[in-house]
């Protein structure tokens, strides 16, 4: 069974002033993750963990993680602004994107962050970007940053035991649009060397949500072994080797959860037979984590409007897929609580349902579930990451509140409820129009 972190008391007490649906996210189980993770690299001197901002762009949460010795994952302007004005700057932001406008990577290079590059082609995209762009600080313009690394794509195909969510995994890399060929990711650190770049670095991402404590340690032998090759044949010793995510959570209550400790001291064991030896000690390491990171410290919260006895049974609930997508995206399994029936059977079959004009628009099918009355609320597991993110608003459907639950009890808004005023904002000439 998973427990969750909020009560029916609680709830009811925190509608009174703000209504569901809305999202709550767990400071506490937060902060004690964060505090797990970075003790379970701290082996490596250089280790850090660039929280993937994606998963959950709120600068509340990117506060909170900063303060745990965090950075951030960053992907797009808006995500580099976020970063900023949440006061995370210079070396606390990786940028990993694709496609990349160039205004993005000035900007990421004005902030002092790290870029790494997608392509080969980026080297020289990004060297004209910055050779006319004006930085605040005249002695950066024109100049490529001091840091930045490559994104490395193996190709082939890239299996390890079973995934949290098989059609999630990116297992074959050579269907992958993302990273640099090993012959290119060579000529690109030559280049990167030729302009300037003082620390190099290596990046690669090749599946998604795993379940086994086996995946970043399989991956950390990929990319030990491809530095001391790059060191010997290219003469370019790298500084850092990032990770990035790909450590999941288990979302059904009979999966083992990933056990970090295990994760980090398995990558540790790689970097002795590998690194060491080759005198690479001091390469440091890092991650993109981000729905290990939040994924089970945030819960979508909801409340039974409607009952419905067809040719199945219903619950009609206040969210729907523009609250959390991922069920109807990706027919993702979210456990589901109904709050205050914890112990009681779960001797009924349900789909819990929203409010879109779409049948996938479900949170559970056929689901063992207590039985649920109107008015009953229903606490829907793991949605601290790439839940509120992926919001969308078909249907004019609105995006919900983002709570906090602090450590002390109190609960804290985070980001209000859009409004009908916020959905129309961007229509112009909208108030004009006679009706």
């Amino acid at each position: 069974m998973k427990t969750p972190f909020i009560t029916k008391e609680k709830v009811e007490e925190i509608v009174k002033t703000y209504p569901t649906p809305f999202h709550i996210y767990d400071e506490k189980g937060i902060r004690e993750n964060a505090r797990a993770l970075n003790k379970a690299f701290s082996w490596n001197k250089g280790y850090k963990e660039y929280f993937a901002v994606k998963a959950t762009p709120n600068p509340t949460i990117l506060k909170i993680l900063h303060e745990e010795g965090c950075g951030t994952d960053c992907s797009s302007m808006a995500e580099l602004v976020m970063s900023e004005r949440a006061g995370i700057v210079g070396n606390d932001i990786m940028f990993s994107s694709n496609d990349t406008p160039a205004e993005e990577f000035v900007k990421c290079a004005e902030l002092g962050g790290t870029i790494n590059l997608d392509d080969i082609t980026h080297v020289d995209f990004v060297y004209n970007a910055l050779k006319g762009a004006k930085m605040a600080d005249p002695a950066a313009s024109g100049k490529m940053p001091r840091k930045m690394s490559c994104r490395f794509n193996p190709g082939g195909v890239f299996t390890l035991g079973k995934s949290g969510e098989g059609f999630q995994v990116m297992d074959t890399p050579g269907d992958s649009k993302y990273g640099l060929t090993e012959e290119q990711i060579i000529e690109a650190y030559k280049k990167l060397s030729e302009l300037g770049v003082e620390e190099l670095g290596m990046h690669a991402f090749l599946a998604s949500n795993t379940v086994t404590n086996e995946y970043y340690p399989t991956l950390a032998g990929i990319l030990f072994e491809l530095a001391v090759k790059i060191q010997k044949e290219a003469g370019v010793k790298l500084s850092f080797i990032n990770l990035s995510g790909g450590v999941g959570i288990a979302y059904k209550p009979d999966q083992t959860p990933n056990d970090i400790a295990a994760i980090g001291e398995g990558v540790h064991k790689k970097f002795d037979e590998i690194l060491v030896p080759a005198g690479m000690d001091d390469v440091s390491i890092y991650t993109e984590l981000g729905r290990f990171m939040l994924a089970p410290y945030g819960h979508l919260i909801t409340k039974a409007i409607h009952e419905k006895h067809i040719y199945k049974e219903y619950i009609g609930v206040d969210a729907c897929a523009a609250n959390l997508m991922r069920p109807a995206m990706y027919g993702a399994y979210h456990h589901i609580t109904v709050l205050g029936k914890e112990d009681a059977p779960c001797d009924h079959v349900y789909d819990i349902t929203g409010s879109l004009c779409e049948n996938n628009d479900k949170f559970a099918i056929d689901r063992e579930l207590p039985e649920i009355e109107k008015g009953d609320y229903l606490a829907i597991h793991d949605a601290g990451a790439h839940g509120f993110s992926m919001g969308y608003n078909y249907n004019g459907r609105l995006w919900s509140a983002e709570l906090l639950l602090r450590e002390n009890g109190d609960v804290t808004e985070i980001r209000r409820a859009q409004t009908l005023d916020d959905y129309f904002a961007t229509l112009d000439g909208f108030w004009d129009v006679e009706v």
